[in-house]
């Protein structure tokens, strides 16, 4: 039996899962009472013609029935795979994007749970299924656990760069990362995670679900939209006696110093708090400096945030800073920011309660794999080719968790793979002790020759404006053979704010490339799981007319985009 299915067999009675409840309380179910369900369970999938190394797709809400159908997949010996419930998107747009999961996953089950039923049936025939839907019972009849088959899940992508692709760890693939990641927190036995993350998000489902139930540590956790309602019960979770360590972007501690006030920080206790894993975005060191800021009252200290790197691709975490006394920040100049050439940095620092911006060429490290781990990260150029220490290049990863490929064999136009060889699609380099990451290589144009980053000019953009970076998308375009950009902006069209970013623009791309600002409300920016930028499906949006009513053209140089024709409701 696998090690991270053996508490399934031997649970522990006085630890489990604590779920927030409506009410600021917490509802807790035991390791004892979550395996025996999960055998339940386990038959019933049994019953209705789960075989081993089937895939089963569960589209249920945080909570047990999600937790038990998990569990019970693997105790059928089948492979699960969550798709997130639809909560916040427009009920087309969630049908569609399901039925696509669908039909890359090939699953031989969906699962989901009362409430749901009518819109899964909708995805399921929109995917060419003639199945109904499985609707989640728990049974009194019990199964052992069977030998399961090569995969331990089937997870998808972000999106970021397009359409999501399934990836599919290997047991060793998972085991490997979750020992790993367990190592890099410096688990103890008496250790709990607090986490409000989507279990169908990889540091969701594995950095926090999987690295505390197959180790039986305590794991209290909230739903997404109970953390946006009520983010001080996640702190709450983080006191003494309860959890030690939590995972997030950074978005959740730039709301929180915004939400919460020094008085209702006062009243907390975050001194035993270990680490904070900072992930799955671009991370702005400001947002984490001032949380740092604000719950000093509560005895909390930078030293607790650890920022981490991981891709679904590589089942989860490929490295985070073991360092967090030395906070590895550096700023760099963004026009030294050239693939295959040395990035220029003006100063480092400590991370701190000091405020530093990713607008203004701040970037925070994620350390490097220590050896233990058989982790390798290497720094390419466009060839292939090494690069040293201090150069721009892709970064690619080699190790015991980096995965076989994409479900049905999907190719990905950033992500490649090359034997063990992890190519990440992602631009990076190293300075000192620490990987420091740009973004997707993708997300790259060419300008009198030379490749820009987009980051590069959403970070000037924010620094020559004010706006904040998470209100700034810019997208590489191209038509007729000839390169544009456009840059998204959530933004009033008022103001001078336009014409400073065509100024910036036009100072790095040059007088004659084709610039076309949109400003829309929030929302504008379609947005991953993760909080990427969708680049490439905002780009469709605006070739087929379909953003917001809101959306205008405020600035053009040389596009064909500058029609108001272009934009819906216009």
């Amino acid at each position: 039996m696998s090690s991270l299915t053996a508490w399934i067999t031997n649970p522990m009675a006085d630890r489990g899962i604590y779920l927030a409840t409506a009410d600021d309380k917490w509802e807790f179910i035991s390791y004892s009472e979550l395996a025996a369900g999960a055998r339940r369970v386990g038959a019933q999938l049994a019953s209705a013609g789960v075989r081993p190394g089937d895939v089963v797709n569960i589209l249920m809400p945080t909570g047990v029935p999600c937790f038990t159908t998990f569990f019970g997949t693997w105790v059928a010996g089948a492979i699960p795979s969550i798709v997130p419930p639809p909560l916040f998107q427009a009920r087309e747009q969630y049908v569609a994007k399901v039925a696509a999961a669908l039909r890359q996953a090939q699953p031989v089950l969906v699962a989901t749970c009362g409430g749901f039923e009518e819109v899964v049936a909708d995805a399921t025939r929109v995917a060419g299924r003639p199945d109904e839907p499985w609707t989640y019972q728990i049974g009194t009849a019990e199964i052992e656990p069977r030998p399961p088959g090569e995969f331990a899940l089937l997870q998808f992508t972000s999106g970021s760069t397009g359409t999501q692709r399934g990836v599919q760890p290997s047991w060793d693939n998972l085991r490997a990362n979750v020992t790993m990641f367990r190592k890099l927190l410096s688990w103890r036995d008496q250790d709990g995670i607090a986490s409000w993350l989507p279990l169908h998000h990889d540091l969701g489902l594995i950095g926090s679900l999987l690295t505390a139930v197959t180790a039986q540590g305590s794991l209290w956790l909230m739903q997404p939209e109970q953390f946006i309602r009520r983010p001080l019960q996640w702190l709450s979770a983080l006191q003494p006696g309860r959890a030690t360590h939590t995972m997030s972007p950074a978005f959740a501690f730039s709301y929180l110093a915004r939400r919460a006030r020094p008085e209702q920080l006062a009243k907390l206790d975050l001194s035993q708090w270990r680490t904070a894993v900072v992930g799955a975005e671009t991370i702005d060191p400001a947002a984490l400096s001032s949380f740092a800021r604000l719950a000093r009252v509560a005895g909390f200290s930078p030293e607790v945030f650890r920022p981490g790197y991981g891709l679904a691709e590589a089942t989860l975490v490929v490295t985070i800073t073991s360092r967090p006394d030395e906070g590895g920040l550096i700023q760099i100049d963004p026009a030294s920011l050239r693939f295959g050439e040395q990035v220029r940095i003006c100063e480092t620092a400590r991370l701190t309660e000091e405020p530093r911006s990713v607008r203004d060429g701040w970037l925070i490290g994620h350390g490097r794999p220590a050896p233990e781990h058989q982790v390798e990260l290497a720094i390419v150029d466009e060839s292939g080719a090494p690069l040293p220490d201090g150069y721009l290049g892709e970064v690619v990863v080699t190790g015991p968790s980096v995965t076989g490929g994409y479900r049905n064999g999907e190719i990905s136009s950033a992500t490649r793979f090359s034997g063990r060889q992890l190519y990440t699609g992602d631009a990076g380099f190293f300075s000192g002790s620490d990987l420091f990451v740009l973004g997707r290589m993708g997300d790259s144009l060419k300008a009198n020759g030379v490749t820009v980053y987009v980051e590069e000019l959403e970070m000037k953009i924010s620094a020559a404006t004010g706006l904040e970076r998470s209100r700034l998308a810019a997208v590489s375009t191209y038509g007729a053979g000839t390169a544009g950009l456009v840059m998204f902006v959530e933004a009033k069209p008022t103001g001078d704010w336009a014409e400073v970013a065509c100024e910036v623009l036009r100072h790095r791309l040059g007088s004659d490339f084709p610039i076309t600002v949109v400003s829309g409300n929030r929302g504008l920016i379609k947005k991953t799981s993760s909080g990427k930028p969708r680049r490439r499906r905002m780009w469709q949006l605006l070739q087929a007319g379909e953003l917001p009513s809101t959306a205008t053209v405020v600035a053009a140089q040389g596009s064909s985009l500058n029609a108001p024709s272009r934009l819906r409701g216009e």
